[in-house]
């Protein structure tokens, strides 16, 4: 699948959610980012993510709660370098009564370039019984505010076809 062209003008605008110099760690065999490391920070990026909805650690011990990724689709765009600095942006595409359907959009700012996007279906869970369970209402509210603003964006998502919330 190849992307159409996305302006990092354009990526710039959504959700920021986090900034990383790449390191040492990171790197494979081939002196470039591992894959491990996408997905280390993209899982990190989806911390701040979910806080923005008020899905906090704080909140998820006090109510029994969690999140399930139930799938991904990674596309790497353009190599990234152990010591590049790269950000991740976010964007939602919809929501379902338990799941939210979002991309993420990795910028190497160091090389002036998108390097990959993440597409995922996500999932409130209630832990006491491991399953997947309906967004309370005060976290759905806020899943939709930012879902309105997102989709009001006038270029498509780059979504795989196969995923759905």
């Amino acid at each position: 699948m190849k992307l159409p062209p996305i302006p990092l003008e354009k990526i710039s605008t959504l959700t920021f959610l986090l900034r990383v110099v790449v390191p040492p760690e990171y790197q494979d065999e081939n002196r470039h980012m591992n894959v491990r490391g996408y997905m280390a920070i993209f899982d990190d990026a989806g911390y701040p993510l979910v806080a923005g909805f008020g899905i906090t650690p704080e909140y998820h011990a006090a109510h029994g709660t969690g999140g399930f990724d139930l799938e991904h689709h990674l596309h790497y765009v353009s190599e990234v370098n152990i010591g590049d600095t790269v950000a991740v942006y976010s964007r939602l595409n919809a929501r379902s009564a338990k799941r939210v359907h979002y991309m993420m959009f990795m910028v190497n700012e160091t090389r002036g370039a998108l390097s990959a996007t993440f597409e995922c279906v996500n999932s409130f869970a209630d832990l006491t019984l491991r399953r997947t369970a309906p967004y309370p209402p005060d976290i759905a509210a806020r899943i939709d505010a930012q879902l309105e603003r997102d989709t009001a964006l006038d270029w498509a998502l780059p979504v795989c076809g196969i995923m759905s919330a």
